[in-house]
């Protein structure tokens, strides 16, 4: 059993934790350490449902090398950005409510709480290819071109895409736009957003509050929320 397979089991779980769950959609991926593709959960999985023998190890070529059942359709969102950016490691797309719900506003995402911070004072990417399902490579393809070396994006009509350098930086990344969303929906829900750091207190803010120690930490705090790392 490969480090890589397990870290994709305990990331899925700790994503549900996180409230990332969508039924049987969503998924993240975690590069395999000997270049032969992505470990990845198999279709047809809750992410609070995988483990171990429920992940796959899907090549380049979208084609399942180990694991049981055919690729998922959306694989390439994970080929395609780890393709794009070889020093990243994981690649994390979810339905995330909040981050869904706010992309459908077309507003710039302000740094209204720690969270937000993590984009620097920088409006978070947005894919505007496509609402549907990212089916084919040249659709990835253009995916990891919007998402660029951004933590993550917004899908619009669909939902979110992070990626880190760590399977923990991948998640948090997730975890934190979809807070970060939900926090500035909460704040427009009850008026005009009046306050929020300037660009100068949001890159402090963004080095202190989110190095990877702190990545780290938050999913930790995932995993154990999740109950076992095996």
């Amino acid at each position: 059993m490969t480090d890589a397979r397990r870290l994709a089991a305990v990331a899925s779980r700790a994503l549900a934790a996180a409230g990332h769950g969508d039924m049987v959609w969503g998924h993240v991926s975690v590069r395999d350490p000997d270049g032969r593709g992505v470990w990845i959960k198999a279709p047809g999985w809750g992410l609070e449902e995988v483990r171990d023998d429920r992940v796959q190890l899907v090549s380049f070529d979208a084609e399942v090398l180990a694991g049981d059942g055919g690729p998922h359709k959306e694989c390439h969102i994970h080929l395609e950005i780890l393709r794009r950016q070889p020093e990243l490691t994981s690649v994390v797309h979810t339905h995330a409510r909040g981050s869904v719900s706010f992309a459908a506003l077309a507003v710039p995402l302000l740094p209204l709480s720690h969270d937000g911070a993590l984009f620097a004072g920088e409006d978070v990417p947005r894919f505007a290819g496509t609402g549907g399902l990212i089916s084919t490579p040249a659709l990835g393809r253009d995916l990891a071109a919007a998402l660029g070396d951004a933590p993550a994006a917004l899908m619009p009509h669909h939902g979110l895409v992070a990626a880190g350098r760590t399977v923990a930086a991948a998640v948090m990344h997730a975890v934190l736009l979809d807070r970060a969303c939900t926090a500035q929906l909460t704040a427009m829900a009850a008026g005009p957003v009046r306050s929020w750091s300037g660009p100068a207190e949001a890159r402090a803010k963004a080095a202190e509050c989110w190095p990877e120690s702190q990545l780290v930490a938050g999913f930790d705090y995932l995993v154990r929320r999740a109950g076992t790392r095996d």
